[in-house]
């Protein structure tokens, strides 16, 4: 399975790992499954950091790089075909980062890991629930 992690799953996967369902660590950690992450993610995680909600040690920039290596995350990268995706993505609500991420995994066929109720429902796409 190819899996997209949501930003929340990629931090929490380093950080937090008790937070992750059985099902969702033991896929993550399944080698016949590729993990990926979308530029999206950095960005919001950056925000994250820069509005005090989490903290990336011993900074950000270094967290992140040394997360992508020891997950061997694949980079989803932003393209213009995800541009225009998220545009059709319908959601609860116009979080900008969602519908990025929602659209990503439908361009690339790849399966969003999420925990936020608001993308499980989102038509067209694939999610593995962190629930």
């Amino acid at each position: 399975m190819n899996l997209l992690l949501d930003t929340h799953i990629w931090i929490w996967s380093v950080d937090d790992p008790s937070r992750l369902t059985e099902r969702v660590a033991s896929e993550l950690l399944n080698p016949d499954n590729e993990l990926w992450f979308s530029p999206v993610s950095t960005w919001e995680a950056i925000l994250l950091v820069e509005k005090k909600r989490i903290q990336l040690l011993p900074d950000a920039e270094r967290w992140m790089s040394q997360s992508l290596r020891i997950l061997r995350l694949r980079e989803a990268c932003m393209t213009h075909a995800v541009a225009v995706e998220a545009a059709r993505v319908v959601l609860p609500h116009r979080d900008p980062g969602d519908r990025l991420l929602a659209a990503t995994a439908i361009v690339y066929g790849l399966t969003l890991v999420t925990a936020d109720q608001r993308l499980l429902g989102c038509q067209g796409l694939a999610v593995l629930p962190n629930r």
